[in-house]
């Protein structure tokens, strides 16, 4: 199993470039199981997740390809609207075929979903919108089984906010008969991405990056081509990565805006931060302040940010307070995170850290999730010594060749096969 190794004491300069979101990707790849066709999607980041969608949709009938960061689907009826276990179980987003299999065929037979380890992340409310619009909905042998002859568009209210729940309602009600109105809809940027399109596909959709979304369903949708928004959190990370160090770290083909609650943390730490119209920059600086973090859905500070900021706060001046307001279970690499050295107390939702400046030294660790890796390597960047990250399958789920971004900025890092 591969590690990445990280030698410590690296102040990061350069500049670096932004991949497509790994987030907004996944729900659009299912999207084009919504008109037979030829889909094009440009700036594809190469992920163990986008493979994973890729042989998942394999499965469901359609012949992808891909070409650097191009990808072309080519969907036709499924002999069976069937997203199988050996599929499923590596990634939570594969709940998100749920919406446009049922809308466009009248059934799906979709496997409960595995992925990070973060929560129990339900799908109630995936399941409660498709009953909502019309289906009938069991679970049969550890599959969700829906049925509808045509969906009926009809009013949801979110009693909690929520990201997938949000797309998959917009993939199913594209197709639906009549109006859905979606209220306490999630106002991330991945979720607009998708709109925009589904919007370019045929589907009448207004009201995205708001609270409340309309959609008048259409009888059909046509292919598209569409290019996938920047990672933020890629961007973020990265931006990090700089800051840890004391270093000054460019991050060119994103967008700032998605950051700004990023950004004016790291502000209210003491970074000169800037940015244009596609990138955003930190520059050097020898010292900072600690402060508190509460994560929020968008436009909040985003939960998949928390922990690399933990890492950040740990080599800050004072004490800091992070409260994770999104998952119960987001603190796995508070214990890592103490195996270097970090001065941390966590509670149930809460941590408090004891910063200051070369409190890390290097050791053997251990990702137990996607942001929890970029978290230990960030930390790896400033311990004393050589840190080993194990377990990193979870980086490639969602960051393309982290490592060598990396490396080009001028850390002493390196991916091991195991």
């Amino acid at each position: 199993m591969d590690s990445i190794v990280v030698k410590g004491g690296r102040r990061l300069s350069g500049t670096v470039a932004t991949s497509g979101a790994k987030n907004a990707a996944l729900p659009i790849l299912f999207a084009t199981l919504l008109a037979d066709g030829e889909h094009r999607l440009d700036n594809v980041p190469e992920l163990r997740d986008i493979d994973s969608t890729e042989q998942l949709l394999n499965a469901l009938g359609c012949t992808t390809h891909r070409s650097g960061k191009q990808m072309t689907v080519n969907v036709s009826r499924p002999d069976e609207a069937l997203a199988p276990y050996d599929l499923v179980r590596k990634m939570r987003a594969s709940i998100l075929c749920l919406g446009p299999l049922l809308s466009r065929y009248g059934e799906a037979r979709v496997s409960l979903p595995g992925g990070c380890a973060i929560g129990s992340r339900p799908i109630d409310l995936h399941v409660d919108t498709m009953q909502r619009l019309g289906a009938d909905i069991s679970i049969e042998e550890g599959y969700v089984v829906a049925r509808a002859e045509r969906l009926q568009g009809t009013r949801i209210l979110f009693e909690k906010l929520t990201v997938g729940g949000t797309e998959n309602a917009l993939m199913a009600a594209v197709l639906a008969r009549g109006a859905t109105q979606i209220e306490n809809a999630a106002k991330e940027p991945e979720v607009v991405d998708l709109v925009h399109y589904l919007r370019a596909m045929g589907a009448r959709i207004e009201g995205e990056g708001s609270s409340v979304i309309t959609v008048e369903g259409v009888d059909r949708l046509e292919p598209a081509r569409h290019s996938i928004v920047a990672d933020r959190i890629e961007a973020g990370t990265l931006l990090l990565a700089g800051a840890i160090t004391g270093g000054a770290v460019r991050v060119e083909r994103c967008e700032p805006q998605h950051l700004v609650a990023l950004s004016d943390k790291l502000r209210e730490c003491g970074f000169p931060v800037e940015s244009g119209e596609d990138w955003i920059a930190v520059a050097e600086v020898d010292a900072w302040s600690s402060t508190d973090v509460t994560t929020a859905p968008h436009p909040g500070f985003p939960t998949d940010l928390q922990a690399q900021f933990m890492a950040l706060m740990t080599q800050a001046e004072g004490t800091s307070v992070i409260t994770e307001g999104i998952f119960e279970n987001r603190f796995m690499h508070v214990q890592e995170l103490v195996r270097l050295g970090a001065d941390i107390s966590p509670m149930a939702l809460v941590a408090v850290v004891r910063g200051g400046k070369g409190c890390l030294s290097g050791a053997e660790v251990m990702a137990t999730d996607l942001r929890a890796s970029a978290c230990l390597i960030l930390a790896g960047l400033v311990a004393k010594g050589t840190t080993k990250v194990n377990r990193i399958y979870h980086l490639d789920r969602g960051y393309e060749q982290l490592e060598k971004k990396l490396a080009a900025l001028g850390a002493d890092i390196e991916r091991v096969r195991g």
